[in-house]
């Protein structure tokens, strides 16, 4: 457990994930962090001062890129959380921008600032020698921190769910749809994990004795294809959505369209290949070494998805 007063550096704080773990933290039984919320934009600060944890936080402004920046926001932390990435590329914000460059300075601003660890938070199937954009270039980010002076742990998700969450509610859309457009039939397994577990690894990831230079991947318990993940969704209001199946080879062609005619693209070949890509992974090694239980299936579509999910 962390000292009383310690602070931990969180990247991405306002987003769902990032604002769940400053809730996590502000509670009384949270182990003794206090939370520095590190954002880009002052927009984002002012939409953490309305949290009711609020009081309980510090929060700083920082160009993520910029080391020094960086340095200064880490200064008097014992830890850092880096929640920032992308699956999407723009011509205007590139994987290189958002994953590498910030882990660098991320890198680099923890030794300066003597941190004693760091948590990345990245996707499973990440690797450098990805033929795939995005999971390639998370796999570099993920290397520069293994490979940097202060220890690391990377936790490698898929789809994240918690409730009011963009994708949950893309999911109960799905779920209440007549006719479901799924790429590929939906033959595709997915894994999702709840908001809440995802939140606890990151703590034990933070706390726990001998876990460190380390890429660890977890995801929910139960692996099941897409089509049965949204049919199961569909169960808790009474619904049974035909499937109409999309051809990949045509949604990548519409892919590459959309690349060459936009500057911001609604979906690339990059995107497309991160959410296709079959899920299927054995969490009990994971769980153990971080002393936490996964939600059930069941239990996380109905605190996420079913009729009384908050919107929250």
């Amino acid at each position: 457990m962390a000292n009383e007063g310690a602070r931990v550096l969180v990247t991405g704080a306002n987003g769902h994930l990032g604002r769940r773990l400053i809730r996590r933290l502000a509670r009384d039984d949270a182990p003794a962090f206090r939370v520095r919320a590190m954002v880009r934009s002052k927009r984002a600060a002012a939409a953490l001062r309305e949290l009711p944890e609020a009081t309980r936080i510090e929060i700083a402004v920082v160009d993520y890129r910029n080391s020094e920046q960086f340095a200064r926001a880490a200064y008097g932390c014992c830890h850092a959380v880096h929640l920032t990435g992308i699956i999407k590329e723009t011509r205007s914000n590139r994987y290189a921008d958002a994953h590498e460059a910030t882990c660098l300075a991320l890198a680099r601003a923890s030794a300066a600032a003597g941190l004693e660890r760091t948590v990345y938070l990245s996707i499973l199937g990440s690797d450098p020698a990805s033929e795939n954009a995005c999971l390639a270039s998370k796999g570099r980010a993920e290397q520069i921190l293994l490979d940097a002076q202060t220890p690391a742990v990377i936790l490698r998700v898929p789809m994240v769910l918690g409730p009011g969450d963009a994708t949950a509610r893309v999911v109960k859309a799905e779920a209440c749809a007549r006719l479901l457009p799924l790429l590929g039939g939906g033959r595709m397994r997915t894994q999702p994990i709840f908001a809440e577990d995802v939140v606890e690894a990151i703590i034990a990831a933070l706390t726990r004795p001998g876990v460190c230079d380390v890429a660890l991947d977890l995801a929910g318990p139960e692996p099941l294809p897409q089509r049965e993940f949204v049919a199961r969704a569909a169960r808790l209001y009474g619904r049974r959505p035909r499937v109409i199946p999309i051809p990949l080879a045509l949604a990548r062609g519409l892919a590459l369209l959309a690349e060459r005619l936009f500057a911001n693209p609604p979906l690339t070949r990059a995107m497309l290949g991160v959410l296709c890509r079959d899920d299927c992974v054995d969490t009990e090694p994971t769980c153990k070494r971080l002393g936490i239980e996964l939600t059930s299936l069941d239990e996380l579509l109905r605190k996420c998805i079913g009729p009384e999910s908050t919107l929250a």
